[in-house]
């Protein structure tokens, strides 16, 4: 089993609700949904260029999938998350945007957020304990040939490449898509998310996601609304 904490909205908002139809799958429940249609493409073309994104679920990465390192515990990790929760405030992003980033489309913040990417460093940091060292046949699948030095020194201190100076918050909504289909389909994301994109974003609450097993969906365990005096919410 892997883990990962991510941020998602909690499980009944708006943005949530309208992610799981477009994936085609609910990261809380775990329930597959029926394919939609969207703007030009069918159902089954969305559910094409969802595939990769569906097994992940509707998220942003802030700690990068780990199997918990020995003398650790999946009780034990909730417990820092809640702690982390509770005395962490959350982080407002005034507007987001459909971007296509290395051929993939996703929501990014229209504007960086110091403060955003300083939550980011600081679930990183706070949570590395908890990581086991990535096996060499992980480190190999994250194709350390490709990265930047910086981005290399990231993914071997840290697990993964693209955190700190190189981390871009964004909340993937397709695999990769042709340059032919790009206009067609950041239109269609546009229209399918529709006045749900002229809203605030509130980074609210951290999730945490689990891997089953290798090659599963992940899907919700835990969630936690950010700062003091908010409730606790478990999926």
């Amino acid at each position: 089993m892997r883990y990962a904490i991510y941020f998602t909205p909690e499980k009944d908002d708006p943005l949530t609700r309208a992610a799981a139809r477009w994936l085609g799958r609910d990261a809380f429940t775990g329930r597959s949904i029926a394919p939609v249609e969207a703007g030009p493409f069918s159902a089954a073309e969305i559910s094409f260029h969802t595939a990769a994104a569906r097994r992940y679920g509707f998220h942003a990465t802030l700690k990068a999938p780990f199997h918990l390192a020995e003398g650790q515990s999946e009780q034990s990790l909730i417990a820092a998350l809640a702690d982390f929760c509770e005395r962490t405030e959350p982080v407002i992003i005034p507007r987001a945007v459909v971007r296509r980033l290395d051929g993939f489309f996703a929501l990014v913040p229209e504007d960086r957020s110091p403060r955003l990417d300083a939550l980011a460093g600081n679930i990183v940091e706070a949570f590395e304990p908890f990581r086991a060292p990535l096996t060499q046949e992980e480190l190999e699948r994250r194709n350390p040939e490709g990265l930047s030095p910086s981005q290399l020194k990231n993914l071997y201190k840290w697990g993964y490449p693209h955190v700190f100076e190189a981390f871009r918050f964004h909340m993937t909504l397709t695999g990769r898509v042709p340059q032919a289909e790009a206009v067609r389909m950041e239109r269609a994301i546009d229209a399918f998310f529709g006045p749900l994109l002229s809203e605030p974003l509130e980074i609210g609450s951290l999730a945490l996601f689990i891997e089953p097993e290798p090659g599963a969906p992940f899907q919700v365990r835990y969630s936690h609304a950010l700062g003091w005096n908010k409730t606790r919410k478990t999926a």
